[in-house]
């Protein structure tokens, strides 16, 4: 009997052991990040420490090693765009061959991390120069920006390449445009050395956040991680909804939610949670698509929720000028609403499906398990606690390190070992590559609009569209829903921080600008929640992919689900753009009350009717007025909010008239 159970043991880690193996190649299919070269001995050690260094150096030159921005900047991206060839190989089959490394990714490597520090240690000389530069220059140039091109295709693959690369070609072939777009165009010399050598291209404000804020944000992260918070919050979420109906999924939201205060993205927050849930959520009874999309979504909403906002907040800030903590407030609303919908979508769910929550033995107790690893939760509420008391989020990153260290040493379960320190400076120098190569790449599209003016063109071509419409919000519901077809587009496959940086340069300013003159804010976190919601829209929905690949079921199918369960994701930023109340902009308590309560009615409604189950199974009728329910309640307005409850208590009414008329049927 004890050699069975052995077998069986044996065989239960095997199948572990394969799928993680399956889920590790799928991911590399679908996210090139996930696509990392192996090593293992002496190689591993030598990669190992040479990333312990670069987060040391990181750490130095935000801390006691200051210089100047572009000294600083140059050589960040110098050490990223090392790293991308030591750490990505070109494709799959070069990372097969562990410890393998082509010759030409070592040249790649060294070649790239010269041009950078070419700048870096000849910063004083260039300036003196007043934009003089010679042949040399321009070679450098040219070869470091080729090589980034070639290290972003290693981590991100081609949607990102593809955009910089019609920006540059649009600074070049500006005279052959025809139209207002059109330009008299620019030579080589003038785009290279301009996107090189000036903070308006790679090393301009995009880079500037991810070597401070962002990399600050990203090595706290690790440290969380070291200390088990995440096994925590997927813990603590099954110990709050794991006995209610439709459990795991509500556990997945939770959890999500809570992952996403640490995480700035939504394929790692899928596959850090997704990994254990998913396989719950279809051992339990639900659609293996279903399961994949319900973390999909969750995970997504984690890029929408304070702290962190998948570090947009921290470019938000530095691009519009407004306080970190104006931007974390503002999102708070928004974020509940999104996952109130997220949650009532499961619900109404499992209450269609009959499905019941999880069994009692696999549920763990909230009061052992807050005692243990509580304390840890004493690092997330310190940085929130370092930045409104007014220190940098670079400073409160850093004093919440040095809370969480603190008090992971209370309990021995939860202590770091010295292992673990080195694993969180390994961890933090190898998830800013990724973001740092999106920024540089993206501050190149910035620096083409700003040389060649193309962000006052569409403006005003965008300007002359709205003003040949009369009404007023027919107007700006015209241009916001350009703005977000535009975002949906831009966002498919391009990381979170890039595709913000982007848009916010190109249309953000068209909101903002009369005769639409919404309030920056809203504007910025208008094109930031439609460049989120590009993670789990068809046809990639790098989310949907990531959670199709742990769920093995249908990639599309997978997106459209997490679409109708986050449908609230598509309507918010509507809701905010005609409501600024919402992101607490001139407003009061009261008024945020009644927002987030009608919202919140407004929102679960139009779940109910996507589902087509509230007190019972829903009919056509019943579905279309719910949704008008949901949607008036989310206009402002008094009226507006009496007219749709009035409507949803009438459906709410038909419905328990429907379930009395039922019953003496069923007996």
């Amino acid at each position: 009997m004890d050699d069975q159970k052995k077998i069986n043991a044996d065989i239960g880690v095997e199948e572990e052991i394969v799928q993680a193996e399956e889920i590790a190649e799928k991911m590399a299919q679908v996210d090139r990040e996930s696509n990392i070269r192996h090593y293992a001995g002496v190689p591993k050690a030598i990669i190992r420490w040479m990333c312990v260094a670069f987060t040391l150096f990181a750490l130095a030159i935000n801390t006691v090693l200051l210089l100047p921005p572009q000294v600083h900047r140059s050589s960040f991206v110098a050490l990223i765009v090392f790293f991308a060839f030591l750490l990505y190989p070109a494709n799959r089959k070069n990372n097969v061959r562990v410890n393998y490394i082509p010759w030409y990714d070592v040249v790649f490597a060294v070649t790239g991390f010269c041009c950078f520090m070419y700048y870096a240690l000849r910063f004083e000389t260039i300036v003196h120069q007043m934009a003089t530069f010679t042949q040399i220059d321009f070679i450098v140039a040219v070869t470091g920006i080729i090589i980034l091109f070639i290290g972003c295709y290693r981590i991100t693959g081609m949607p990102l390449i593809i955009v910089v690369g019609s920006f540059i070609a649009y600074a070049y072939l500006g005279q052959f445009i025809p139209g207002q777009f059109g330009h008299a165009g620019y030579r080589v010399e003038r785009i290279f050395t301009f996107l090189f050598y000036t903070t308006e291209g790679v090393i301009g404000t995009p880079i500037g956040v991810a070597s401070t804020f962002i990399f600050a944000f990203m090595l706290f992260g690790a440290f969380l991680d070291k200390t088990g918070i995440g096994q925590f919050f997927i813990d603590i979420a099954s110990a709050i909804a794991g006995k209610a109906v439709g459990g795991p999924a509500k556990m997945v939201v939770i959890a999500s939610a809570l992952l996403g205060t640490v995480s700035g993205s939504s394929v790692a927050n899928t596959v850090a949670s997704g990994s254990f849930t998913i396989p719950l959520m279809k051992r339990l009874g639900y659609d293996k698509n279903y399961a994949g999309a319900v973390e999909a979504a969750s995970s997504t909403g984690g890029q929408l929720l304070p702290p962190i906002l998948g570090a947009a907040a921290f470019l938000m800030a530095e691009i519009t000028g407004i306080p970190y903590t104006t931007i974390a407030l503002a999102a708070i609303i928004p974020a509940i609403l999104y996952f109130v919908c997220i949650f009532a979508s499961v619900h109404f769910e499992a209450k269609k499906l009959g499905l019941r929550g999880m069994p009692p033995e696999e549920i763990p107790r909230a009061l052992p398990l807050i005692i243990q690893k509580g304390p840890l939760m004493l690092g997330v509420i310190s940085i929130i606690a370092f930045l409104y008391m007014g220190f940098t989020p670079t400073r409160s990153a850093f004093y919440a390190i040095l809370v969480s260290i603190a008090v992971s040493m209370i309990r021995k379960e939860t202590r770091l070992t010295p292992k673990a320190f080195v694993d969180a400076f390994e961890m933090g120098a190898r998830n800013v590559i990724g973001v740092g190569v999106a920024c540089a790449m993206a501050g190149m599209v910035v620096g083409v609009v700003v040389l060649t003016g193309l962000g006052i063109t569409f403006a005003n071509s965008m300007l002359i569209l709205a003003n040949n419409i009369d009404h007023n919000f027919l107007r700006l519901f015209t241009v916001l829903f350009l703005t977000m077809i535009a975002s949906l587009i831009l966002g498919l496959g391009v990381p979170t921080t890039a595709k913000y940086i982007i848009m916010a340069t190109v249309t953000a300013p068209i909101l903002v600008n009369e005769p639409l003159g919404l309030p920056v804010l809203v504007a910025h976190m208008f094109v930031f929640h439609f460049g989120t919601d590009a993670d789990i829209t068809p046809p990639v929905g790098l989310a949907s992919y990531a959670a199709s690949a742990i769920s093995r079921g249908s990639p599309l199918m997978t997106s459209v689900l997490a679409m109708k369960i986050a449908a609230s994701a598509y309507i918010l930023p509507y809701i905010f753009a005609f409501n600024p109340q919402m992101l607490l902009i001139d407003t009061n308590a009261f008024e945020v009350i009644k927002i987030t309560v009608t919202g919140t009615i407004g929102i679960v409604s139009i779940a109910a009717a996507l589902t087509g189950f509230m007190l019972c199974r829903m009919g056509l009728w019943e579905r279309i007025a719910a949704v008008f329910a949901g949607i008036v309640l989310a206009i402002p307005g008094i009226e507006s909010d009496l007219v749709g409850i009035a409507v949803l208590a009438a459906i709410i009414m038909w419905q328990k008239r429907k379930i009395k008329r039922d019953i003496p049927a069923a007996v």
